[in-house]
């Protein structure tokens, strides 16, 4: 099941709270971006070295979208492939390569769902098109694609800087300490982020606090 932004935004994420209040001392160690920089130029020690670095976290994430382990090793196998093919696009104005990084897998695993989706949708039609039914399946989907729009644009709303922010503390369950040491931002400029985008999400989908 894909964890919904807006249902977090509504329910108040522990893990966005955590990264709000936590103060705990940060575990990135290695310049992701360094290695990303060196990846775009084709440097395949360095790709290895990104792998260590973010793979766990990055199928952590996917697991938790897709639940599924052996769906979730291959959408992770994907999107290292897209991070090595797509390096050299990679822009630290933009943001940082944590931010970066997360984004595409959330991408990647959501891209699956909806694949997933789709398939048992039609074995419903055809199993279900001679039985009359007052549940929608289609239906149901096209409102999840609906929601899951909405959100995309409020994300996209966002300044750089709280876009980011968010990405790295809802996607890749980064404390306020790590999301600091990732981007180089103090950590009080973190909170603030965090907080202020937060609420410019709920302001964007109509929810109140």
């Amino acid at each position: 099941m894909v964890i919904a932004l807006e249902y977090a935004i509504r329910e108040v994420s522990p893990v966005i709270l955590a990264a709000v209040t936590s103060d705990s001392e940060p575990t990135v160690a290695v310049d992701v971006g360094v290695l990303l920089d060196k990846v775009g130029a084709g440097d395949q020690a360095a790709f290895a070295a990104l792998y260590d670095c973010v793979a766990a976290r990055v199928h952590g994430l996917v697991r938790r979208i897709l639940v599924d382990d052996a769906q979730s090793q291959e959408v992770t196998q994907e999107v290292f492939l897209e991070i090595w093919q797509t390096a050299p696009r990679f822009d630290r104005a933009r943001g940082s390569a944590l931010g970066w990084i997360f984004t595409i897998t959330h991408r990647r695993a959501v891209d699956r769902v909806r694949s997933s989706q789709s398939g048992r949708d039609r074995d419903d039609r055809v199993a279900n098109r001679d039985v009359e039914t007052a549940y929608d399946p289609v239906a149901e989907a096209g409102d999840i694609r609906i929601e899951a729009e909405r959100v995309r644009r409020a994300m996209q709303g966002l300044s750089d800087a709280h876009r980011e922010a968010i990405t790295l503390a809802y996607y890749g369950g980064y404390s306020q300490s790590e999301i600091a040491a990732a981007t180089g931002a103090p950590l009080g400029t973190v909170k603030t982020r965090l907080r202020d985008g937060m609420n410019r999400l709920r302001a964007a989908l109509g929810v109140t606090a």
